[in-house]
């Protein structure tokens, strides 16, 4: 990769996308503590998801000739307040992975790289489904007060999500 602004802030977004992942794997540990088995899985998918998007820059970087350099993940959280909490900080987290991907795409505009732009732009647009699939468990758990026997109901709801593979990049 020829540019060597650009692919440092690639691989600082393959580390965050890395550490996404780790954060959302530490949340379904949490949920499978509490014994919410739905809400661990719904996270353990989105892990995937996370762990996909990583592999996604690091197969692109490699693809533009550039060299991929991982380095250390943060430990995450490990405990939340309740349920709602921790899904409260899924979407805080989700906004600011948003603005990390916006600021490549000004960046990648900004230095000219037409191909790393329209490679992002699959990212802008992960990044509103993010936000909105975590919205909607948001509002459900709201509904309910976070607790009690919709609890249950939602967390049988959340049980059905499974992994789909993001289309190569």
């Amino acid at each position: 990769m020829s540019n060597k602004v650009l692919e440092k802030a690639l691989n600082e977004q393959l580390n965050a996308e890395m550490y996404s992942s780790y954060l959302y794997l530490s949340m379904s540990a949490y949920f499978s503590d509490a014994g919410l088995s739905g809400f661990a899985n719904w996270m353990r998918v989105q892990a995937q998801e996370e762990l996909s998007h990583a592999m996604k820059f690091y197969d692109y970087i490699n693809e533009r000739g550039g060299r991929v350099i991982l380095k250390q993940i943060d430990a995450p959280e490990t405990e939340w307040e309740s349920p709602l909490a921790a899904m409260e900080a899924v979407l805080e987290h989700e906004k600011k992975v948003t603005a990390l991907i916006n600021d490549l795409v000004d960046l990648a505009i900004k230095e000219k790289d037409h191909a790393t732009n329209i490679f992002l732009q699959w990212f802008v647009t992960e990044q509103v489904e993010e936000e909105d699939s975590v919205n909607e468990v948001l509002s459900k758990l709201k509904l309910i007060g976070g607790e009690g026997n919709g609890m249950f109901i939602i967390d049988k709801e959340l049980s059905t999500r499974v992994f789909t593979p993001a289309e190569p990049a």
